[in-house]
């Protein structure tokens, strides 16, 4: 790292602008910082370093402290959401991600900041790509003198670069021990902390030195301590490491094993970049991480288990190589590596936008395009996101930000919860509701009960460090919305109601299952609690859209909710379809979105509305429902015929075609019908009909008619009920006609040519052909089967005919 220095130096210097790409192990975090400082480029002012997790925000701040001689708070300090040491002589503060963002929202000049670092930048989280637009902006329109570095161990950096107009890039080799890289293919469809616990055992046994293992979530690693704790003896430790722990239970994590001991450390992604765990020389990888996914339609954030990136497995095997020479173990094929994506996806593009929409209308940007993002948050998932402020009174028709949008912002709460506390302020429980929005945000306090309001009883009654910290917090919360504590009863669930009013759920079909305002169902366990309850508030789930599992909820009232949301409960009339009668029946219908809070029988169905049910009854149930009368059936086989030779203006006619035009050719016939049965058949094939506008309608029995005109005079019928037009015709009918029959200008019929008892005998695309050629043997069968009727040699040049020979010839 000592080489890059100088440069890095430099360019800071020369541009004011760098990036820096530097392997796992080679020191930046700490020595890049206490360079920048002591080489005087940040002049009297103070570096900012970001870090992506407050675990690695905390261990940097305390590794350079500890190379000064100093404690954290002194010369280098920290800053977080719960923690934070920093004094007047603080001249370093590494903080997390998120809270550079609040302080350059809050001082748009970033008074007394000279430097800002993003460390770990590839990591990619919405709250750095966030607070790297913001710094751009800043510099580019305030503070121009102000130095922007970059830093990470894995990153395209051209990109990166590019952001930060041509950025010149400074590249490490590093100083990390050798890593050997081993793979160990995983059994198809066996659990993988089986495959861990195998494999940290032969490790244990073959190799020396404490262990990290990689896996993707906390029930993975509970599952795998369990199974190691009854293998184990004293002699080896097991660390769990993951986001929800307290602190010091992290910091035990990351600490050196006793003497005489080992450590097999079970971590998430979070050990991933920018810690070093004394001893570690093997680091085993699951190659499995869990990623959040946010739907914008329903506004819930899921989780799924996916592959790691290329990038992130790099950044994991070398945590081997920290502090001496290591082994990576991968459990995949060593082929698979490649088919790894490149990079995890950037959180931006999978996120709740809300927070961020929040914070750009109060800095006065209405499009995000106006801010040089790395990757632009997408464009429906940005809509929603504004759609929900406004739904809380955040932003105002034009997008700008209204008082309690302020008051929001204030407020360290994503939009759903601040405006939860905002509205409890009003009834003077301020604090309580503060109390529940840090529960919600701090995972692991009060317990894991799915029922928030047994999770708030313990989290009150916690007296940990980290539990002091959240009241606190809450109750600076409380105190930025002038309220506090009244004394009144507090209900958890009737909070909630005004962050998730989407997720209100009402029980549905067996105990346990839920439907929630917004259409998506969700579910819980038979035996839990919160299943004997009616209604619920969910503030927390995972899963698929229509079994979501509830991982948070409080119960709540009826009356709760229908005083809560009395302005968007509505009581009308609906129509519905019947599948069992095929028919419409009406109901008096008192909806919360798709909860239906009561019903009762309606007036009899008709018109429109009846109309319109059975359409929809259609698109459900399929148009198998409907027999078409004959000439309706032919009226679309023979526009379907048109439409597949001849395309645009005419119709597409198949069962999907005809499903999406239903409010065109069915709707508007039925009149008062309220029943499938009671449909005129007539109706049909004159909405079928509507289909085809003026100049198609007339057009239609040229191109495609329903008879051919034969020789004799007849009009025989054509078929259009397959891929190509059909005519069953006796073959004496035709005798005279020199040429193929064509339709729609160039489609030839394909001929059935029949005996005189209407059995076929030939069929053909060529009739001249057919003349000329096979004829001669057709004629010799058709003389010795049917002698009574005429069978010319020449049946192009012969009268056609439908009768046998006049008697006596």
């Amino acid at each position: 790292m000592n080489d890059v220095l100088s440069p890095l130096e430099q360019a800071l210097n020369e541009n004011g602008r760098a990036v820096l790409a530097a392997p796992p192990g080679a020191g930046k975090t700490t020595l890049v910082p206490l360079h920048l400082l002591q080489c005087g480029l940040a002049g009297a002012g103070r570096i900012i370093m970001l870090e992506p997790r407050r675990l690695a925000a905390r261990a940097a701040a305390f590794r350079m402290a500890s190379l000064l001689g100093e404690k954290p708070g002194e010369t280098i300090g920290y800053r977080m959401r719960l923690d934070t040491r920093v004094s007047a002589k603080t001249r370093i503060e590494v903080v997390t991600e998120g809270v550079f963002a609040r302080m350059a929202l809050d001082d748009p000049e970033l008074s007394g900041i000279a430097v800002v670092i993003f460390d770990e930048f590839h990591e990619r989280s919405l709250d750095a790509d966030f607070g790297l637009a913001l710094a751009l902006d800043i510099r580019d329109g305030l503070r121009e003198d102000l130095k922007l570095l970059v830093m990470s161990a894995t990153l395209d950096t051209a990109k990166v670069a590019s952001l930060l107009d041509d950025a010149p890039v400074i590249e490490s080799a590093g100083r990390a021990y050798p890593v050997e890289h081993r793979y160990q293919p995983r059994p198809p469809r066996s659990r993988i902390e089986d495959d861990v616990v195998a494999a940290t055992l032969a490790m244990l046994d073959s190799e020396e030195g404490s262990i990290l293992v990689f896996l993707p979530g906390q029930a993975e690693i509970r599952r795998t301590a369990e199974r190691l704790a009854a293998t184990l003896d004293e002699t080896v430790s097991i660390a769990p490491l993951y986001g929800n722990l307290s602190r010091a239970e992290q910091d035990a994590a990351i600490a050196p094993a006793p003497e005489g001991r080992r450590k097999v450390v079970l971590a998430t992604a979070i050990a991933e970049t920018s810690i070093t765990i004394d001893g570690v020389r093997i680091v085993i990888d699951s190659g499995l991480q869990r990623l959040p996914v946010f739907e914008p339609a329903t506004g819930i954030t899921r989780l799924e288990t996916v592959k790691v990136s290329r990038a992130a497995a790099d950044q994991r095997a070398g945590r081997a190589g920290r502090t001496a020479p290591g082994i990576a173990l991968r459990l995949w094929h060593e082929g698979q590596t490649a088919a790894l994506p490149a990079f995890s996806p950037p959180e931006i593009l999978s996120s709740d936008l809300s927070g961020l929409a929040l914070d750009l209308a109060h800095w006065g940007v209405t499009d995000p395009a106006q801010l040089s993002f790395a990757d632009q948050p997408p464009g429906p998932a940005y809509v929603e996101a504004t759609k929900l402020l406004g739904a809380l009174g955040a932003l105002d028709a034009a997008g700008r930000l209204t008082e309690t949008g302020e008051l929001m912002r204030a407020i360290p709460l994503p939009p759903r919860l601040a405006a939860m506390v905002i509205n409890a302020a009003e009834a003077g429980n301020a604090f309580e509701a503060a109390e529940l929005a840090v529960l919600l945000s701090e995972q692991g306090l009060g317990g894991n009960s799915l029922d928030l309001s047994e999770r708030l009883r313990r989290f009150r009654h916690e007296k940990t460090p980290r539990a002091e910290a959240a009241r606190g917090l809450a109750g600076r919360i409380a105190k930025t919305t002038g309220g506090g504590r009244s004394g009144e009863p507090f209900d958890p669930g009737a909070a909630l109601i005004h962050a998730f009013p989407d997720r209100i759920a009402m029980a549905r079909g067996g105990r346990g299952r839920y439907l929630m305002a917004n259409g998506r169902g969700a579910e819980l366990a038979e035996d839990d609690p919160l299943a004997a309850h009616d209604f619920l508030v969910i503030a927390d789930l995972t899963g698929a859209a229509a079994r979501g599992r509830i991982l948070a909820a409080c119960p709540v009232s009826r009356e709760t909710i229908l005083k809560a949301r009395a302005d968007a409960i509505v009581t009308r009339e609906e129509c519905r379809f019947d599948r069992q009668s095929l028919s419409v029946r009406t109901r008096s219908v008192t909806r919360l979105d798709a909860l239906v809070l009561a019903e009762r029988p309606g007036s009899k169905p008709a018109g429109e509305k009846a109309a319109e049910a059975l359409a929809e009854g259609l698109r459900t149930h399929g148009l198998e429902l409907l027999t078409l009368p004959k000439d309706a059936a032919h009226l679309v086989e023979r526009i379907g015929f048109l439409h597949r030779k001849l395309g645009a203006p005419w119709p597409d006619v198949s069962q999907e075609g005809l499903l999406q035009s239903l409010d065109i050719w069915f709707t508007p016939f039925q009149g008062n019908v309220a029943a499938l049965s009671a449909i005129s058949p007539k109706s049909l094939t004159q909405g079928l009909q509507a289909l085809l506008p003026y100049p198609l309608a007339t057009d239609l029995d040229r191109l495609a008619p329903t008879h051919f005109t034969a020789p004799t005079g007849d009009r025989v019928p054509i078929r259009y009920d397959g891929d190509e037009p059909v005519l069953s015709i006796r073959v004496q009918m035709l005798y005279g006609l020199k040429s193929h029959p064509k339709i729609a200008g160039s489609v030839p019929l394909l001929l059935e040519l029949t005996s005189p008892a209407g059995r076929p005998i030939q069929t053909t695309r060529d009739l001249a052909g057919f003349w000329a050629g096979s004829w001669k043997d057709v004629r010799a069968d058709m003389r010795g089967c049917y002698p009574k009727h005429v069978w010319p040699e020449d049946p192009a040049n012969a009268e056609a005919t439908r009768r046998a020979k006049p008697r006596g010839t």
